[in-house]
């Protein structure tokens, strides 16, 4: 390697250092603003299948679309205090962010797509199951469209045997990014209804009719 192309691999090392660093000072900040953010909000809770305050007796795939994503370890945290688990997230570099702070809140983390599950990604997530935790995932991220169940989460719910929670957050006042899913931000002071709907168990399959069935059947009661 000559002095010079040694200098400038040097130069760009520190520079992704100094962005490194940086990235992880935004998250420490983000994840202090959030929680002084939320605790502004007023909440409601409907729970339609009573899990919430229950001894935990079975382990579920919690689904929630993609723009409701920013308060949700908020809410987890103050619903479910006594469930872990892990959540998958994005292997995309904005995903490293998401990541960090997921983790801030004191759950793991599986890297992958929702819409395209890896192999290595099932696995995790299953082993993540068996071992007595939960998994939560946007059926419909990292990339859309909004609103339309990608066929991962059919895949995982098949090889893990888990039921899939359907879940949703509504707000009574928000705002909306630029994003392509429109991704909600809840205004300080807005009230938080949290709505859990019946779990819902997906069918073993044979048939790629089959199993679009069992896709657009837990597409339909996703909240």
């Amino acid at each position: 390697m000559s002095l010079e192309r040694g200098k400038r691999f040097a130069e760009t090392e520190e520079k992704l250092k100094i962005k490194g660093r940086l990235a992880g000072w935004l998250v420490a900040f983000g994840f202090r603003l959030l929680q002084l953010w939320g605790r502004t909000l007023r909440y409601e809770i409907d729970d339609r299948t009573g899990v919430v305050g229950r001894p935990v007796t079975e382990n579920y795939i919690g689904a929630l679309w993609h723009n409701r994503l920013l308060i949700f370890p908020l809410v987890l945290r103050r619903f479910f205090p006594e469930r872990h688990g892990a959540a998958l997230i994005s292997a995309s570099r904005d995903g490293d962010l998401l990541a960090d702070a997921v983790q801030r809140f004191g759950y793991d983390v599986v890297r992958g797509s929702s819409s395209r599950l890896g192999a290595s990604a099932i696995l995790q997530l299953t082993q993540v199951l068996a071992s007595g935790g939960d998994v939560v995932i946007t059926p419909d991220g990292p990339r859309g469209p909004a609103y339309e169940l990608g066929p991962g989460i059919i895949f995982l719910a098949q090889k893990s045997g888990a039921a899939v929670l359907p879940m949703n957050l509504e707000y009574s006042r928000c705002w909306r990014l630029g994003s392509w899913d429109r991704f909600i931000v809840p205004q300080p002071f807005a009230k938080v209804r949290v709505l859990i709907n019946r779990p819902h168990n997906v069918k073993s399959t044979t048939t790629p009719e089959e199993f679009e069935a069992e896709r657009l059947a837990l597409d339909q009661i996703q909240l």
